[in-house]
Parts: structure tokens; C-alpha cells; sequence
């Protein structure tokens, strides 16, 4: 994954420099420093000459002249020899570690990574003394993997992080679409005030910082009263330019966040991320009242298990999205039926409301259909409707993988006139179910008038003292209550979906009802073939005898080789497909036997070689029926499978390579530190093959792929992560306490 960090563009004030008027570009990847508890080291690749030092680097190793300009060989052998068998890894992802042992004084950990613009940087800390934290890995995992929903997960993870960090709170921090943070769990040492369920402003966080946060999954600040060491010389001799800081762990942080954090009255910071299908879900912090230094093996752990964390959100999140999608093909036959015994399908959408209302979480639903309306729930009255419908009209539609719906949780926000729908229906989410004007599946949410709780009123974000220039974060994070009137509960990414499919479901339906129609109703023939013929469905109408009735454009855009051509026949359209004999045999079934048919082909259009030859598209074929014994003539609708098949494609992927990226270069590692890598392993894809089963069974299809690789990809960071614990773990232990400095 790359992640886009802008340089030291004109307006964008360097690190240090920022004020609140302008800190959200601010360049805190360009600190030109770092916390003193370490030391750095820019290399030239590949004699590992030094370009760049911290102030403090000579001190640190015990050198009695300055580092600057030597070769790492010639002043720290030791270290030079350890690092050599991971320079030939790409180390631009995911910093290599690895711990130097010392007979004067106390073993390093090394850490390094090569940064944009070449060499090698390595940074350098005091190891601390050995611990069984490693071992904690599995029984955390399992306890992850345990968590089948996400609250429990959420509050199992604070407990797990504060266990082994030790830090006096830790906190579960959600972000909302908005990019709005939420405590949604916590654990903190007694006496503390308590902060689960509190919200902090977007602003809060700068957009930078949230990039960084996807890059640099594991961040600390052993000290907020730390005096910065700066690089020397500032700018990079390779490039001319600061150095880009950006995996570095002992990089100084913006002087207004360690302001925000002794205005919280913290003395020292662990956050970890966690990433949801390759976007930034929430953190892992963790605050310390007290100066706080986290080693590497523990850091290491937090990765670990907060990727682990990041795959279990999305088995959960997919998990839900399938049992929605199981309620819709329920629906979905129930309609099929009624068609068949009522001749109309609307009955089924509501001879039980629930049926419609709880997948989505609504409190009423309502389908405007060919200027009639059914209801369900708490709804508007007529008038009300037909004025949303009007409105519907109007609005943009939001892509939820495939086709498009409508969603709004402030209805009178975007729409004052509506605003006296307010107590029913503050929250809309509307489903369009055919091209036509005003016909929609709509959903509704009544006003859900709250108290929202800030740490801090969000509206005074910042405290201007008697000199302009004393601009400080907020210093007050009292509980702020905010009143919130005329929203409803938002709707969340899976409502969309839920949405989106059920919206399809009754579009498929109404299609295949109009399609009947047109058969039936000659009156209303004209009419008909417009709507059919607008529709996106693919469809193909034939009389009793084969001969197309009806091909609207939609299926002509299936086949782009129709373009100008006239089949009279349904076997006429043969030539299109990839298998045309087998095809022939499955028309004439249905031609001459009167059978439905459900069937994937694929068609010769040479698109889609990857996937076997061909489109794959799934082919529904029903005979109409005006008397049990009479056929008046034939639908076949299309649907086109590429994107399943795409998504199905992904998931064999996913199945064949998550062993092998998983898969560590041998003799790298002892047997014994090699068992102990495997049996962690194990859990890892474990979790990761259980979110892979949930995201293939999800509502959108759309989003699969990217879903099913981003989980592939944090079990190949995790494996990196977890070997270069492994080793650090299995080297010589030292009988040395590192020094508090």
C-alpha cells in the first residue's frame, strides 16, 4: 500500500513552525529531530558511511570522536555485522529489527528502515531487560479471535493492551465518517476520570497525522517533556532536503500535539492503529501519567495484535452484511412466489414489516411505485411522501457497489422545506428501483434527539492568550455536552449496501413483473416496452414460438456486437456466447419443454480471458403462463458476473497466497525461535482465513477484492513484524539494566 505524504510544498508550514491556524500541514515528517532516549543514523548504502547523526549519537554509543562522515564499520562493528544479513530486505514498509549485544555496557536495539530519497537509517536504543511478553501473544490472539461482536472485541482488546503495556489508560478510539473520534472502549488505573464515550473533533487529529498514522502503525512519546535532539547537519547531503522521518520510532513529535497532550495532563503516549480494509477504522491509545519508555519486543506486540484487531473488525463487519444479504434472498423468493399466487409481488414486501425494517435498522419504510404508495412503520403521510419523492428526484445518488442509493441522516438540513418530517423521518435511505420518476424503496429514522459528550467543547479548540502569538490547544478537556437535534442515527456503510441489495432484489422483481405485463396487458404495451426498454437489467422478450418481442439497450451494451444487427430469434443470439451448443440445448429445453432456466454462460466477447474465456454472465429464463396449459411467451433477464467473478478470483488468490506471503526466507531463524514463530503464525492466518469466509460471504461485492487484500497484506506485515521479534527474542539475553536516560 503507498501512502501519499506531501513534501515541503509552498504554504505548508515546516515541523515546529505551525500555529492552530494552519497545523493540519504542518510537515511532522520532516522533524529534523527526535526524542532523546535514542540515537540516529543516516547511512549511505553501501559502505554505510554516516551522512546524518542525532546530537547525541556520539555520546550514546561511547564514542570519543563525532561519527559523522565514518564508515558504521569502522566505530560499531558489532553493529555493522548484526544489521548486513537485512540489508538485502526492501526494509521501505516494515523496519527491520534486530538486538546487538554488548559486553561493556547495555545491548542495543536496532532499528532500520530505508526512507524516501535512499540509504539506510538506523535507530538506536538502550535494550531493555528480557521478558516472557512473546509468549502473551497467542493467548491474546485467541482472545481476539474469540470476539464475535464488536463491542466485546473493542473492551477485550483495551483490557489486553493495558495488561501487557502496563499504561495507566488505554483507550479504543473509533472513527466516524465524519472522521469524528469516539472512546469506544476503555481501561484505565483507579481514580482516573473516566473518558469511554467521550468524542474529540476531527480537527483533533490533522489529516497528515492520519496518513502517517496508515505508513507508521506503532507510535510513542516516552516523555512530553522531552527536550528534541536535532539531526546534524539538518538537511539531508543525499538529497538536498530534510529527511523524511516518516517510520522513524524515535521521531520528535509536533510541538502542538505534546502541547495537547500536557494540557491532558499526560506524561507519555502509546498509540497503535487499526486499519479496517485499508482505511484508518480507530487507534489504540495508550497515556501514562508518568514518563514512559516502551522497548521494541513490546512495541512489536502492539503491531501485532492491533492488525490482528483490524482483521477481526472486518470478519465481524462482513459477518453482519451476510446475515443482511440472507434476509434479502429470503425476501427475494417470497416475492418470486407471490407473483406466481397473487400475480403481484408487493404483498410479499409487506405482509410481515419486519421483514423490511430490521436489516436496516428502520423505523418505517415505504415503496412509491407507478404514483401508488404502500407503507410499513412509522412513515409521512401522503403528501409527505409524495414531497420526497419530488426531492429523491433531485439528489445525487451514492455508489454502494453496483447500483446507487440515496441517504441523508438530516433531512432538514438538505431539505427545509421537509423540515416538518423531521420527528419521522430525519433519516432517509432510498433505494431506486426502476428509471423511472419517482419510484423508490425508501426507508425512514425518526429524529433521535441526543447529548453528544466532547472531552472539551470542540467549538473552542484553541486558548489565545495576552500576545496574539500565544495560541496553546484547548486546555479544558472537561465533559462537554452538545445537544443534537434533527439527525437521525446515521446510516452506516452496511445500511448502504443492505440498501443496495435489497434495492436490487425489488428492481430484478418489478422488471420481471413488467416484463409479465407486457405479455398480458396489450393496452398497455407502449408504456411497458419504454420502461423495460430503459431498464439496466439486460432483458430479451419472446413469444411462445421464440421470436423476440422486445431486446432493450441494456442487453445490447452486453453484447456489443449486436450494435446494428437484427436477430428475429432468440437462437439467433447462439453465435454470442462462448458455448453455443450447450447454450442451443438449454433454449430449446425452455422453448419446447416450457422450464425455467438458471444458468451461468459466458459470452465470446473476448473480454474476461483471465476468468476463463469470456464474460460470465447468469441467465434467468421463465416461461409466462396465461393458463396452466397456455404460454403467451418467454423473459430472459441477464446479469452480468464479472464482478463477482472478479471477486471470486480474489478470493482464490487470497486462499493460494496468504501461506506464501506469510512465508519467511529460511536459516534466518533457529529452530527453536522458528517453532515459536509458527505457532503464532498460525493463529494469524487462522483469523485472517475466518475474515476472509465472512468478507466472501458480504453484501458487497464490489468491495471484496480490496477487502480480501488488505487482510492478505497484513498477514505478510505481520509475519515481518512478528519474525523480527522472534529473532530479537531469541538472541543472547543480557544480564545488564539499561539506564533511564
Amino acid at each position: 500500500m503507498t501512502i501519499d505524504l506531501p513534501g515541503s510544498a509552498a504554504g505548508s508550514p515546516a515541523f515546529g513552525t505551525a500555529d492552530l491556524s494552519n497545523c493540519e500541514r504542518e510537515q511532522i515528517h520532516l522533524a529534523a529531530s527526535i526524542q532523546p532516549h535514542g540515537a540516529l543514523l543516516a547511512l549511505r548504502e553501501p559502505e554505510l558511511t554516516v551522512l546524518q547523526v542525532s546530537a547525541n549519537a556520539a555520546a550514546f554509543l561511547g564514542l570519543e570522536g563525532p561519527a559523522l562522515g565514518r564508515r558504521l564499520a569502522d566505530f560499531a562493528p558489532d553493529i555493522a555485522r548484526a544489521i548486513a544479513p537485512l540489508l538485502a530486505d526492501p526494509l521501505d514498509v516494515v523496519p527491520a529489527a534486530v538486538r546487538v549485544p554488548s559486553a561493556a555496557s547495555v545491548p542495543l536495539d536496532v532499528q532500520l528502515h530505508r526512507p524516501i530519497g535512499g540509504g539506510v537509517i538506523l535507530e538506536l536504543e538502550r535494550a531493555a531487560p528480557e521478558d516472557d511478553g512473546a509468549k502473551r501473544i497467542e493467548p491474546a490472539l485467541q482472545a481476539i479471535l474469540g470476539s464475535y461482536a464488536l463491542k466485546p472485541l473493542c473492551e477485550e482488546v483495551a483490557r489486553i493492551f493495558r495488561g501487557l503495556t502496563g499504561y495507566d489508560r488505554v483507550m479504543v478510539y473509533r472513527f466516524d465518517d465524519d472522521g469524528h473520534g469516539e472512546v469506544f472502549a476503555e481501561e484505565h488505573a483507579a481514580g482516573m476520570e473516566p473518558y469511554l464515550g467521550n468524542r474529540y473533533p476531527a480537527s483533533d487529529i490533522p489529516e497528515i497525522a492520519r496518513r502517517l498514522y496508515i505508513r507508521n502503525r506503532v507510535r510513542v512519546v516516552t516523555d512530553v517533556h522531552y527536550a528534541p535532539v536535532p539531526l546534524e547537519p539538518r538537511l539531508s547531503p543525499r538529497t538536498g532536503q530534510d529527511l523524511d522521518m516518516s517510520l522513524c520510532v524515535l521521531r520528535s513529535t509536533s510541538p502542538l500535539h505534546v502541547q495537547y497532550l500536557k494540557n491532558m495532563g499526560v506524561g507519555a503516549t502509546l498509540v497503535a492503529s487499526i486499519l479496517v480494509g485499508g482505511r484508518l477504522w480507530g487507534m489504540v491509545s495508550c497515556h501514562h501519567q508518568t514518563p514512559r519508555r516502551t522497548p521494541f519486543a513490546l512495541r512489536a506486540i502492539t503491531e501485532l495484535l492491533a492488525e490482528a484487531v483490524g482483521t477481526r473488525i472486518a470478519a465481524l463487519e462482513s459477518f453482519v452484511q451476510s446475515q443482511a444479504e440472507l434476509a434479502v434472498r429470503r425476501l427475494e423468493q417470497r416475492m418470486i412466489e407471490a407473483i406466481t399466487r397473487d400475480g403481484d409481488w408487493r404483498t410479499a414486501l409487506f405482509d410481515n414489516a419486519q421483514t423490511l425494517l430490521l436489516p436496516l435498522g428502520a423505523s418505517g419504510a415505504a415503496l412509491l411505485f407507478e404514483g401508488q404508495m404502500q407503507t410499513a412503520g412509522d412513515v409521512p403521510g401522503t403528501a409527505g411522501l409524495r414531497d420526497i419523492g419530488t426531492w429523491l428526484d433531485s439528489r445525487p445518488r451514492i455508489s454502494a457497489g453496483g447500483a446507487t442509493v440515496i441517504a441523508t441522516s438530516a433531512l432538514a438540513a438538505e431539505a427545509p422545506h421537509l423540515a416538518g418530517l423531521t420527528r419521522v423521518a430525519s433519516g432517509v435511505l432510498a433505494a431506486p428501483i426502476s428509471t423511472a420518476p419517482g419510484e423508490y424503496l425508501v426507508w425512514f429514522r425518526p429524529e433521535q434527539v441526543s447529548t453528544v459528550t466532547w472531552g472539551g467543547d470542540p467549538t473552542k479548540p484553541v486558548l489565545v492568550g495576552d500576545d496574539p502569538r500565544d495560541l496553546s490547544p484547548r486546555r479544558s478537556f472537561a465533559k462537554w455536552n452538545q445537544v443534537v437535534e434533527g439527525r437521525s442515527e446515521a446510516w452506516s456503510p452496511k445500511d448502504l449496501a443492505t440498501a443496495r441489495l435489497i434495492g436490487d432484489t425489488v428492481t430484478d422483481v418489478v422488471l420481471q413483473f413488467r416484463s409479465v405485463r407486457m405479455l398480458i396487458a396489450e393496452d398497455q404495451l407502449a408504456q411497458v416496452r419504454r420502461q423495460v426498454g430503459l431498464s439496466a437489467q439486460p432483458v430479451v422478450i419472446c413469444d411462445q414460438a421464440g421470436n423476440i418481442d422486445l431486446r432493450n439497450e441494456a442487453f445490447d451494451r452486453l453484447l456489443p456486437g449486436l450494435r446494428g444487427a437484427a436477430p428475429r430469434r432468440i437462437d439467433h443470439l447462439l453465435p454470442y456466447f462462448a458455448d453455443p451448443a450447450e447454450v442451443g440445448r438449454r433454449l430449446r429445453d425452455v422453448l419446447e419443454n416450457k422450464r425455467s432456466w438458471r444458468g451461468e454462460v459466458r459470452l465470446a466477447d473476448g473480454q474476461g480471458a483471465g476468468l476463463g474465456g469470456g464474460r460470465p454472465v447468469l441467465v434467468r429464463a421463465d416461461p409466462v403462463f396465461s393458463a396452466p396449459d397456455r404460454v403467451l411467451g418467454f423473459v430472459f433477464l441477464f446479469n452480468d458476473l464479472a464482478e463477482r467473478k472478479a471477486a471470486d478470483a480474489a478470493r482464490r488468490r487470497f486462499q493460494a497466497g496468504i501461506e506464501e506471503g506469510a512465508r519467511r526466507p529460511g536459516g534466518r531463524l533457529d529452530r527453536q525461535a522458528d517453532l515459536a514463530f509458527q505457532a503464532i503464525l498460525a493463529s494469524v492466518v487462522e483469523n485472517a482465513q475466518l475474515a476472509a469466509l465472512e468478507i466472501a460471504d458480504g453484501v458487497d461485492v464490489a468491495r471484496m477484492p480490496d477487502l480480501l487484500e488488505s487482510v492478505r497484506a497484513s498477514v505478510a506485515r505481520t509475519a515481518v513484524v512478528l519474525e523480527a521479534l522472534i529473532r530479537h527474542s531469541s538472541q543472547p539475553p543480557s544480564n545488564q539494566t539499561p539506564r533511564d536516560d
